[in-house]
């Protein structure tokens, strides 16, 4: 395989993986978007208020779509385990390109992907979601913990999701 060739493999492979990286064969950056602080801010108040709104404490965390935390907000009387458990959904809703509540039931003990559950970071239990722009390209993810169930995290950060979803769609 010529040099050209694997470059294009490489280009194609890390385009189809990221969902958004462009890049020719010949060039030596990849482009790609990522969520700016303000409206992950935005999507993380308007999460934290979905909750407050159904009675639930919790804690949000918005993370680039790289997995790094872009910020962390805490309800008064959200539990301590919130900011770990936050952020280990939205890590695990980017790096996976999936909802943690999907990957919940394709990780179950007997699934080919059962061992995802072994790695240190990834959590698949529901709370955690993609942001994608209009395009469907990942821009964020948003991790909710505290609520009495995964399917009330899900509610809350698909709230936040909606609050910033006119912005991003384009």
């Amino acid at each position: 395989m010529s040099n050209a060739a694997i470059r294009l493999a490489l280009a194609l492979s890390c385009a189809t993986f990221t969902g958004t990286a462009s890049a020719g064969p010949d060039d030596a950056f990849v482009e790609f978007r990522s969520l700016k602080p303000e409206y992950a801010l935005q999507m993380a108040q308007a999460a934290l208020e979905s909750c407050r709104e159904a009675g639930f404490q919790v804690g949000v965390t918005v993370v680039d779509r790289m997995g790094v935390p872009q910020v962390f907000l805490r309800d008064r009387f959200a539990g301590a385990h919130v900011y770990e458990t936050s952020r280990r959904k939205a890590w695990t809703a980017v790096s996976f390109r999936s909802s943690t509540t999907d990957l919940d039931a394709a990780t179950q003990p007997g699934a080919a992907s059962f061992g995802i559950r072994a790695l240190s970071e990834a959590l698949p239990l529901g709370g955690g979601l993609l942001v994608q722009d209009g395009e469907g390209a990942t821009v964020a993810g948003i991790g909710v913990s505290g609520a009495p169930s995964p399917s009330a995290d899900d509610a809350c950060a698909e709230a936040g999701i909606a609050a910033i979803a006119n912005d991003i769609a384009f």
